[in-house]
């Protein structure tokens, strides 16, 4: 599998006109199909991992990564975080971004390049985004694959008590205290068949805050709380008209199963993949399997299908 060059590593900047300016990557030939990829809450665009990158653009597409505003190296919105009990009470403030400005974000940077469609990749709450971008740009969306993400109704897609515990815990607020947490956090939603490599997650997480232009922290609850803002999209979501993918595990202690599950009855015609042992993480040993059913997906589609065929 090839790797990602030194020169497609090289983080780019596109100021939009909202004020906003957006950390890309872009690999692979110019003049192939297209996947945007959007990661999920307080991931930078490193945590897609360059086996990721790799595996699609041998597939033949060329591959454009985004930091979210709040993260990387994107711009640190300068209202002040939501404070832990508005977060735990879903009460955002009444500066809070919300999805919507985040999928602006995005079709901003398709804009700068010049990109007039794309296959849409989103994962946790870049699945989120992804689907609104999706729902209210539908000329921009050729594909949509939404990896484990939910609706936003609080019926479905629920952490674990558990889980909430974890991120209810104080924040990191050095490179080691980082490290930790995110170790701590990838095992417990990691899944029951995949067990997480610690060593590659730990420099992932080192990278990650080495490369973080403000205050990870900050930046985290600001986006639980465009998550909250936005609330129940279900409705919205009834409106995509790309063929839409839906990937999940079964064992995901993060985002519920019942997230995807409530994703694929609110999209028309969208169709399910549920992997066995995976949750809330696509391990090395799932980048294979994860990208072929992407691939296949954007494949059928630029064939004049409307479905992913699933083996």
């Amino acid at each position: 599998m090839p790797e990602t060059s030194d020169a497609e590593s090289v983080d780019q900047y596109a100021t939009l006109p909202s004020g906003m300016t957006i950390c890309f990557r872009d690999h692979g030939d110019k003049a192939d199909p297209v996947i945007l990829l959007v990661a999920g809450m307080g991931e930078d665009l490193t945590l897609w991992t360059d086996s990721f990158f790799g595996s699609l653009v041998a597939r033949g597409f060329r591959v454009v990564a985004i930091d979210n505003r709040d993260v990387g190296q994107s711009t640190f919105v300068a209202t002040p975080p939501p404070a832990l009990w508005r977060q735990i009470a879903a009460r955002p403030r009444g500066d809070a971004y919300a999805l919507a400005d985040m999928a602006q974000d995005a079709v901003g940077v398709l804009d700068h390049l010049g990109i007039s469609r794309v296959h849409l990749v989103g994962r946790s709450m870049g699945g989120m985004i992804a689907q609104t971008v999706a729902a209210t740009a539908p000329e921009r969306v050729l594909s949509l694959t939404s990896i484990y993400s939910t609706t936003g109704s609080k019926k479905v897609g629920q952490p674990a008590l558990s889980t909430i515990r974890l991120i209810a815990s104080p924040p990191a607020r050095t490179r080691t205290e980082a490290v930790r947490a995110h170790l701590r956090l990838t095992r417990h939603v990691a899944g029951v068949g995949y067990p997480i490599d610690d060593a590659a997650e730990a420099a992932l997480a080192a990278h990650a805050w080495d490369r973080s232009a403000g205050d990870p922290a900050a930046g985290v609850a600001r986006q639980v709380q465009a998550i909250q803002r936005s609330g129940d999209r279900t409705a919205q979501l009834s409106r995509i008209t790309a063929p839409t993918l839906v990937i999940n595990g079964d064992r995901d202690l993060l985002v519920a199963p019942s997230g995807g599950a409530a994703t694929v009855r609110a999209i028309r015609s969208a169709q399910q993949v549920v992997i066995p042992g995976m949750g809330h993480h696509i391990p090395e040993a799932l980048v294979g399997p994860v990208t072929e059913y992407i691939a296949q997906h954007a494949a059928r589609v630029g064939e004049g299908g409307n479905h992913v065929r699933i083996s």
